[in-house]
This record gives structure tokens, sequence and C-alpha cells, in this order.
């Protein structure tokens, strides 16, 4: 009598089949859009990897793309850690995002140091497995050294980790097992191509409506309590990294 044939995803969760999605280690987090997470393995951001999205600009709406995901992990009670935004972070927006700014974290890396600093405590964050979520805008033309590092030290980190880079990395290889481009669809979509998942490949980008982000004028019109309500909200804990080397 033959023996059963036993298909590879059963021999290692790294395995799978070229038309399947594969598995990832464990329980994806749930990106708050059901499209999305129908297109990732493990049905959400991968735990224990990184996920690298590519911009063409910052402030296109990944914070937008990314917040129900960082939510998620301080529901949970966990912190959530960014690491040199390019941009000052509204408390305010982060809020109306469904974020807690009390337990969202900004790290302000020394300038002047190439991103030494940034990456440093980057791979700290992750190999602590004390973090829920973190969020890390890299220096540009990072050597793919560098990256498989932080690849490294996310698998110790048992939640979701991301990376922005800038859209010319598409071009150049990367240790992420998950890499997004994004593009703007509209004032309030959003465009990802899936440049490598563990799956088949995927050429039709996914396109997401995100939520809506109204001007100033605009929320004035609409919101007369909109200023004292800002109020109300605690300002972002930011942490300055210093180098005691």
């Amino acid at each position: 009598m033959p023996a059963a044939l036993i298909a590879p995803q059963d021999l290692h969760p790294a395995l799978w089949l070229g038309h399947q999605l594969g598995r990832a280690r464990g329980d994806g987090v749930a990106s708050g859009f059901a499209e999305l997470d129908a297109q990732l393995p493990g049905g959400g951001w991968p735990r224990r990897a990184l996920t690298e999205l590519l911009l063409p600009q910052p402030g296109i709406g990944e914070i937008r793309l990314l917040a129900p995901g960082l939510a998620a992990a301080q529901r949970d009670g966990r912190l959530v850690m960014l690491f040199d935004p390019p941009a000052q972070l509204s408390a305010w927006a982060l809020a109306q995002l469904g974020l807690d700014v009390a337990q969202l974290l900004v790290v302000q890396t020394q300038p002047g140091s190439g991103g030494h600093d940034r990456l440093w405590a980057f791979e700290q964050a992750l190999k602590s497995g004390h973090v829920g979520a973190l969020l890390a805008w890299l220096p540009p033309r990072l050597r793919p050294e560098r990256l498989r590092r932080l690849q490294l030290a996310a698998q110790a980190h048992d939640g979701a980790a991301f990376v922005m880079r800038e859209a010319a990395a598409a071009e150049r290889p990367s240790a992420a097992p998950l890499r997004l481009s994004l593009r703007a669809a509209g004032p309030d979509a959003l465009a990802l191509r899936v440049l490598k998942r563990r799956g088949p490949p995927r050429e039709a980008p996914i396109v997401l409506a995100l939520p809506p982000v109204l001007s100033e004028a605009a929320w004035a019109r609409r919101r007369p309590e909109r200023t004292e309500r800002a109020q109300r909200v605690p300002s972002l804990p930011v942490a300055t990294f210093i180098d005691l080397g």
C-alpha cells in the first residue's frame, strides 16, 4: 500500500506550493482591510518578520493604512514605537485613527549619524520582545546586509514590524519576506502592489479606501468643537536616542 503523500506546507511552515499563499509563523496581525488580509500569508501583517513599505514620498496614507494594526497592539496592552518619522505627527489626528497616544512612543535619533543610531535602536527594540508593534523610516540606499540584520532581529518580535523605504529600493534585493509598493489612488485611497510575498505573484494592485482626512478649514466648518477636543488629547511622548558609547 503506497505511503500517504505529505503536502510541503505540512512539513514546515516555510514551505508552500507555488499557487498557494505561504503560512506565517502564527496568525497574522489583521490589517483592518479584509481585501488586503486575503492577499497576505497568514491572513494579516506577519509576525516575527519585517514588512517593507516602499513610498514615493511620505504622507501618502501609510499611517492610515497601518493604524488598525497598531491600534490592535495597543488594545492588547502593548507599546507601539515609531522611529524617526520624517515629519511632526499630530497627536489629535492619530487619536482620530483609534490610536492611544499615551501608548505610542516616538524615538528621534541623533541627526548626522548616517542612520546608524536609528538602525541600532530599531534592532534592539525588535530583539527586546517587549514591544507590540514597531515602525521605522529607514535611511535611503540602505545596504542589503543591514536589512538582513533587522530581519534576523525581527524573528524575536512577536508582532508586526514595518520599515518605510524609498520607492527606488524596489530595484534592490531585500531580506524582508513581505514587500509592498504604495502609491496614492485618490485623496482617500491607496494602491498597493505586492512586490514580494510567500506565495504566488500578483500583478494587479490592491486598492484600499482609507479613513478620510479633512483639511483644517473643513474640520472647522464641520466640527466647531474640534479645538476643544484636540486640547484634551495628550501630546506624543518623544524619546531622543543618545549614543553613550
